[in-house]
């Protein structure tokens, strides 16, 4: 992890504000899914990015809500091989990945992500942090 921005010089790109509930993760997976087979990314690789997505999604629900603050995520795409997620929420305080027990049902989505995306990071804004990661395709 580091301190970088996702680092990818979008071509095409998109953006949306969520309420920070459980059902807003399958909608950010969805209007994901849909802008990126819109741009022509492979529909396997289009579930890649909407898995690393869907994690930072649920940890902006589940650690970083504000009653009445949305989370937000912006997506961008070099139109070649890479694409930078970003989701951002009103919470102070950095993620950290850490070890689930066998029988935990949560603690792995950084883990899933540290796996499937090249680099991913925190950064600080004036309220809250982003976190981003960018997946090679």
């Amino acid at each position: 992890m580091n301190a970088e921005s996702h680092n990818v010089n979008p071509l095409l790109g998109w953006n949306q504000r969520f309420t920070p509930v459980p059902p807003s993760v399958h909608h950010v997976r969805h209007a994901a899914g849909t802008a990126l087979l819109a741009w022509g990314v492979d529909a396997g690789q289009v579930a890649t990015v909407q898995l690393v997505l869907s994690e930072l999604a649920t940890n902006a629900v589940r650690h970083g809500r504000v009653p009445g603050r949305y989370f937000e995520v912006c997506i961008a795409y070099d139109a070649e091989k890479m694409v930078g997620l970003e989701v951002s929420d009103p919470r102070e305080g950095f993620p950290v990945i850490t070890a689930a027990a066998p029988d935990d049902e949560s603690g792995r989505g950084l883990a899933i992500v540290e796996v499937l995306a090249e680099a991913w990071g925190v950064r600080q804004r004036v309220v809250g942090k982003t976190v981003w990661a960018r997946v090679r395709l």
